[in-house]
């Protein structure tokens, strides 16, 4: 197994030894993995491997057991969301978290409005809005003052992400983005997610679409049972190595050993 070699300078976040248990169950056991910035890293593995734990340790929703985050060099403890929002750590959720009776202005803005006077200034919000979807190439919201109820699926996933990104986000955490989503949509999602890497964002998206990792994802993190199996370059494995990794933590289609470290 060859493991992808990080570049010169530090990565955006680095974690190091991460493990969470829930009573008798270890749902990460000692977790190894860089973000570099300007990527796109996916994070795959089978139901249970420790996938959505691993990005609520990171978004600030658990507090790892044991282990060590460096944000940009230096070591962070991220205890809540409002933690990692502080660093520039943005998380979209599967469910989206959005408000169907609220616009895409009161949407992006909710909890964090912008005041004049005391009172909301809406023009300021507006035009912040319209210009995160624009910087994005979202052009299918065609206004931001419709109700977010009213929007496709792709829609409302773009809002959602350019939420994440409206507050200088550095990191932005996706989870299945392209869940439930027809083709069209799906497709403008990818396209959306690459941008936020030519911005510069990190970019960590858990997946279980193999199509959709291996059309916009720059680096592949493969969980098995709550340890890493490797991170690789795209390049480096085919869908049929991915499973192999996802199911049984190796993979003799690669050659070498390829057994996920601590597992017999």
């Amino acid at each position: 197994m060859t493991a992808t070699d990080e570049s010169d300078g530090a990565p955006l976040l680095r974690v190091r030894g991460v493990t969470k248990r829930f009573g008798p169950v270890q749902a990460l056991g000692g977790v190894d993995l860089d973000i570099p910035a300007g990527q796109v890293t996916a994070l795959v593995g089978d139901n249970g491997a420790g996938k959505s734990v691993l990005i609520k340790c990171i978004a600030g929703i658990h507090v790892p057991d044991t282990g060590e985050l460096t944000w940009q060099g230096e070591r962070v403890r991220i205890r809540s969301p409002r933690d990692a929002a502080a660093l520039g750590i943005q998380t979209v959720y599967q469910d989206l978290a959005l408000c169907d009776n609220l616009d895409v202005v009161q949407n992006m803005f909710l909890g964090r409005e912008h005041l004049r006077l005391g009172v909301l200034d809406e023009d300021r919000m507006e035009r912040a809005a319209k210009n995160t979807l624009h910087s994005l190439g979202v052009t299918t919201v065609t206004s931001v003052r419709q109700a977010v109820g009213s929007l496709s699926g792709g829609q409302r996933q773009a809002v959602a992400i350019a939420k994440a990104v409206l507050w200088d986000s550095k990191l932005v955490i996706m989870d299945e983005p392209t869940a439930a989503l027809g083709v069209q949509q799906t497709e403008a999602v990818l396209r959306l997610v690459e941008r936020l890497a030519d911005r510069g964002l990190g970019v960590l998206v858990v997946s279980h679409n193999m199509n959709d990792v291996f059309d916009v994802a720059d680096r592949i993190a493969v969980l098995y049972l709550g340890r890493l199996a490797g991170v690789f370059t795209t390049g480096e494995l085919t869908k049929e190595t991915v499973v192999d990794l996802m199911t049984a933590g190796r993979s003799d289609r690669m050659g070498g050993s390829s057994r996920v470290k601590g597992i017999a």
